[in-house]
């Protein structure tokens, strides 16, 4: 539900800016007042499941994003929907690291946790893929609110679900404080970063309120993690944990891979509907290869892992991804599905489909138990985060080529001019990323990371302790 809601929106936005009267900078704000108080809030609610129990999140956050799908799907202007896209971004926030803890927590590192990211993998690129071609059929047959409603029904069940098949466990250390001077500063700074951005579509580089934009901008994330590292008696992110070379290598690469993934979607969708003419729900099954294709390779991604290191696949399916990219950058105006759709979806897919499990592996190597929901909220922060900040960067980029092109170009000319650019760029960031991959990831797997242990073991799904101490070895395997 939470993946699904990043691109169910995507194929209605044109049908949102009719019905509300949005501004062209202003569409943008469906995809991004979620995914930036989804971002931004991720590490709080990683310490959250760490203290409170991941079960509660769950529900809380669930109950959330239910309530403001049904109010953003009775919104009558474009501020009601914005604000209710940016607190169903709170409700994510709660549940995706809580979520991913709880397997990580639950699962021994190796086979058995490598399935379980797979299949969690497998299921986010799922709810993509499910949310564009959903997307395309309740706003072609019945009205672009439904993409908002159709969470509630979701919602409902999710919460029934994590009410009978989430165990009960103890909270984590209630005596630590949530970090909330943290939160606000991270959240402030990152969303003021990409208000910066965003208006630099209309506003140039030079002017005051792009500079100071970003100035201040600047200033909150330098004090967040200023006082991350200094004030904070309980942080929302202990900076020893990015002294992780695995960590911090695999949270830079999901931040390149995001951007791509984000921007592929939103571009891909304006160029189907605005350059090529499609409907809403021939534009939803035109992303159903790209989408598939990243099912099929998080899937296989386990098998992979078993016969190469988590590096290698980065490597060589960051290369493939570029490929993929760099093919989608020859869009034309006058171009056809097989070869300006088709051809680029499924050679991206095959290159960033088996990045998504190595990149989790990756980014929860030799961290802690009683820390798994920072880990988690901070890869969850670079996905989100990175995709919100790519596509405000992006938007720029696109707008940018677009009013430079030649006045004698066509409408489309121009368009694809812009689109192409921003995949182009997009293949530049996926080799950055094999960069990364090549030079900061540790060719072998870090070990457990020094720190101070937990006052209590907090698991949702924690078996009892003394009863399989006393286990024998036969009872326990």
């Amino acid at each position: 539900m939470v993946s699904l809601d990043v691109s169910v929106v995507n194929v209605a936005l044109p049908s949102m800016r009719t019905a509300l009267g949005f501004d062209e900078s202003g569409l943008s704000w469906v995809v991004n007042a979620y995914t930036l108080t989804f971002g931004g809030l991720l590490l709080l609610g990683g310490r959250a499941a760490d203290r409170f129990g991941r079960r509660p999140l769950l529900l809380i956050g669930l109950a959330l994003f239910g309530i403001t799908s049904l109010l953003g799907g009775l919104a009558q202007d474009p501020g009601q929907l914005i604000a209710a896209r940016a607190v169903q971004g709170v409700g994510a926030a709660l549940i995706a690291p809580a979520a991913l803890a709880v397997l990580t927590t639950s699962f021994p590192a190796g086979p058995q946790r490598g399935k379980a990211l797979g299949v969690y993998s497998a299921v986010t690129a799922g709810g993509a893929a499910v949310g564009v071609v959903v997307g395309g059929l309740l706003t072609e047959y019945v009205n672009w609110r439904w993409v908002m409603l159709v969470n509630v029904p979701m919602a409902l069940i999710g919460v029934w679900l994590a009410r009978h098949h989430v165990a009960k466990a103890g909270a984590g250390d209630t005596a630590r404080r949530l970090d909330v001077v943290g939160a606000i500063l991270a959240t402030l700074g990152t969303s003021l970063l990409v208000f910066a951005l965003v208006r630099t579509e209309t506003e140039s580089w030079g002017s005051a309120s792009t500079i100071g934009g970003l100035v201040v901008a600047a200033v909150l994330l330098t004090g967040f993690f200023v006082y991350e590292g200094t004030y904070a008696k309980e942080p929302l992110l202990r900076l020893r944990v990015l002294t992780n070379r695995s960590v911090s290598g695999a949270n830079l690469f999901m931040m390149m891979v995001s951007i791509t993934i984000f921007t592929s979607f939103f571009f891909v969708s304006l160029y189907l509907q605005q350059v090529l003419g499609m409907g809403a729900l021939k534009a939803g099954l035109a992303f159903l290869p790209f989408c598939l294709g990243l099912v099929v390779g998080s899937l296989y991604a386990v098998k992979l892992l078993a016969r190469f290191s988590a590096r290698q696949l980065l490597i060589v399916g960051g290369i493939i991804g570029a490929v993929g990219m760099a093919w989608f950058s020859q869009i034309r105006p006058d171009g056809t599905f097989l070869v300006d759709v088709l051809g680029p979806s499924l050679v991206t897919s095959f290159g960033i489909g088996p990045l998504l499990v190595p990149i989790a592996n990756a980014a929860t190597a030799g961290v802690a138990p009683h820390e798994a929901g920072m880990a988690s909220g901070l890869l969850n922060s670079a996905r989100q985060l990175g995709g919100s900040i790519g596509l405000a960067a992006m938007g720029t980029v696109a707008a940018t080529v677009t009013s430079d092109a030649a006045a004698s170009a066509s409408p489309g000319q121009r368009l694809t001019d812009g689109y192409g650019m921003v995949f182009a760029s997009n293949s530049g960031l996926l080799i950055f990323a094999v960069l990364v991959a090549v030079f900061i990831l540790p060719r072998k797997g870090p070990g457990p990371m020094p720190g101070p242990a937990p006052r209590q073991e907090a698991g949702p799904m924690a078996r009892p302790d003394a009863r399989r101490e006393k286990a024998t070895p036969a009872e326990r395997g």
